[in-house]
């Protein structure tokens, strides 16, 4: 088995996972009448490397909208939940995900190194979610893992506006780790926040509510290859 959702992101000219969410956190509707089906389908034809499923139910979530997803793409698939057990793992295998969130905010030190050894075993991508530099000490096998900063405080269950200064200051400490594939995730609200973080050195973004309520992921991205081309959208 190989790391298929690691590997699809590594390889992308445009290298955003782009997300299929029922809620956001503040509980709307991001679907707006669209069936998971239409947005998977506006996905591929923008180019998606990779999907993101959000199955947590503080997001309006369910396994069953993974398993849907996972039957109308051949896309690798990111399952974002609350891992926290080894058979968690298998069943998100079985329901078609390549990766699965770790959050290190909520698993002690021994459980984030089980669970990613558990991973790989599965043939799963781990995605390793920090929010500070701390959260990196001791990571296995970081060169096999996406590492993302999440820009939004899981305290607050994300209700919070988000801060992409966080990604930029733990650039440095991402890349230090061994991860060949540091992400940046959530409050990237705009192709322009999304230019700054890619020309910053991200080699990835994982981008959800912002793709859901714009009326074309297709535009965005021509947005954001427009904003990259920009002299004053690159970070010095």
């Amino acid at each position: 088995m190989t790391a298929r959702f690691l590997e699809a992101l590594l390889a992308a000219e445009r290298p955003l996972v782009m997300e299929v969410k029922r809620r956001d956190a503040h509980g709307y509707d991001l679907l707006g009448g669209r069936t998971p089906a239409a947005i998977v389908e506006s996905y591929e034809k923008a180019g998606a490397p990779c999907v993101s499923v959000v199955t947590g139910r503080w997001f309006g979530g369910t396994t069953a909208l993974l398993r849907d997803v996972a039957a109308l793409t051949d896309l690798p698939l990111l399952q974002k939940d609350f891992i926290t057990r080894k058979d968690q793992l298998t069943a998100a295998r079985e329901l078609g995900a390549s990766a699965v969130l770790l959050t290190a905010a909520l698993l002690p030190r021994s459980s984030m190194r089980t669970l990613i050894t558990g991973c790989l075993s599965e043939g799963l991508t781990p995605f390793v979610e920090v929010t500070q530099e701390a959260e990196l000490d001791g990571l296995p096998h970081a060169d096999e893992c996406v590492i993302a900063v999440n820009n939004k405080d899981i305290k607050t269950k994300e209700r919070d506006r988000g801060d992409l200064d966080r990604s930029l200051a733990l650039l440095p400490a991402l890349r230090a780790s061994g991860t060949r594939c540091p992400v940046s995730a959530s409050a990237i609200d705009s192709p322009a926040a999304a230019a700054r973080l890619l020309d910053a050195g991200y080699a990835g973004l994982l981008v959800g509510t912002s793709l859901l309520r714009t009326d074309s992921a297709a535009a965005w991205l021509e947005d954001l290859d427009r904003a990259r081309a920009r002299p004053s959208a690159r970070t010095p």
